[in-house]
């Protein structure tokens, strides 16, 4: 029994961390640069799960075996460090969550022709209704499962119908026409950048897993998430690659519905609702989650009301996006903007790694060391050159 609930737990971690990286932006992302970048963004999409794999291990362990939140982590390396990267995370968060809510209003309007502005609102409402409940965080577990499962098979279908060029997809996979550095940041970004990296993380400790014999748990639980996120991806980018290789024009109002309805129909369409919903409820569900995860630690009355600060973090992105709107073009730029955290978060997690004062007699492998140091160097870097590409045309 008591293996069952571990289980449930470390799938249920997996899941939320999945599920909070397959929100609007990854899909409105994975179609934009596939019509954009052909086959050839299959090299992208290695890169990110190569970057996704590091980057997830590291922190997931370091969170663990010091069995403190990220913040708290920060504040251990140079006080005053964590509030400014809670602040980060929370301001990223929010800017991804306004995508998200966005995201669930475009879903219903697919399935049931509401307003955007109106599904909007009714996802915001499922989402608060999660942690309404008694035992939120199970509930939060179990819906991240159920709706992760769910847009698997309905995007693995997606792409049988669309007939793409796997051959192809596979070649240029590994020997790339083109690369393009803002696809990587923004893929990178999407995936484990800002709050995601950190979702499954502090879901494991909130749920009692931590310390450093529960390692094997921990590192079994942070690739199921990369895995389902994976998983996801690259039947998405099947999927689009099928439509563009046959010379269809993708809508670019609204790109992962085109690429849907040219790929199966009216059904396809409706289907595009289903995903679309069920990954936007869930990043909104996750975002809220862990933005608040990184506050709560700083004051006891966040922590005692946490449930009610999530459902007002729900509430003001909601607010936010249905005076503002431009869902499609906020999806991008909240990718694009976690991307630039990433080498951030990760430096300061890769130092923590190896204080004693935080991680007792744990040692870090060298290989994960390396492999942090690297990608904080290469985001670091492709992320300076595309701030200086953009200063210049300013």
């Amino acid at each position: 029994m008591k293996q069952k609930r571990n289980w449930s737990v470390l799938l249920g971690a997996g899941f939320l961390m999945a599920t909070s990286a397959v929100g609007p932006g990854f899909l409105t992302q994975t179609t934009v640069f596939t019509e954009s970048l052909g086959a050839s963004f299959g090299f992208v999409i290695l890169m990110s799960i190569v970057i996704d794999i590091g980057v997830q291990l590291t922190i997931w362990r370091v969170i663990a075996v010091s069995e403190k939140r990220a913040q708290d982590i920060a504040n251990l390396v140079l006080p005053g460090l964590g509030t400014f990267i809670a602040l980060l995370i929370l301001g990223g968060g929010l800017a991804f969550n306004i995508g998200n809510v966005a995201g669930a209003g475009l879903g219903l309007e697919a399935l049931f022709g509401l307003p955007v502005q109106t599904g909007a609102v009714l996802a915001a409402a499922l989402s608060i209704g999660i942690f309404l409940v008694k035992e939120a965080g199970k509930a939060m577990d179990r819906f991240a499962q159920l709706m992760g499962l769910l847009m698997i098979l309905i995007i693995i279908y997606v792409a049988f119908t669309s007939a793409p060029p796997v051959g192809e997809a596979i070649v240029r996979t590994f020997a790339p026409t083109r690369v393009d550095f803002l696809a990587i940041v923004t893929l990178v970004g999407g995936t484990v950048g800002g709050y995601i990296t950190f979702a499954g993380g502090h879901r494991l400790l909130d749920a009692g897993v931590k310390g450093e014999a529960a390692l094997p748990q921990v590192t079994s639980s942070a690739l199921a998430g990369v895995s389902v996120a994976s998983i996801i991806r690259v039947f998405l980018f099947l999927a689009a690659l099928g439509i563009v290789s046959q010379g269809l024009r993708i809508d670019a109002a609204n790109p992962p519905a085109s690429v849907f309805q040219l790929a199966a129909g009216n059904l396809g369409y409706k289907l595009f609702g289903v995903v679309m919903f069920a990954a936007a409820v869930t990043s909104v569900i996750g975002s809220a989650y862990t933005s608040i995860s990184f506050i709560k630690s700083f004051s006891p009355y966040v922590a005692r009301f946490e449930n009610r600060f999530i459902i007002g973090f729900i509430t003001i992105s909601t607010g936010v996006f249905v005076t503002i709107g431009k869902p499609v073009t906020l999806l991008i730029l909240a990718g694009a903007l976690n991307g630039f955290i990433l080498p951030i978060t990760l430096g300061i997690i890769i130092i923590a790694a190896h204080r004693r004062n935080i991680v007792g007699d744990y040692r870090h492998p060298r290989w994960l060391t390396a492999f942090g140091i690297l990608i904080v160097l290469t985001m670091a870097a492709i992320s300076l050159y595309l701030g200086a590409q953009a200063l210049a045309r300013l």
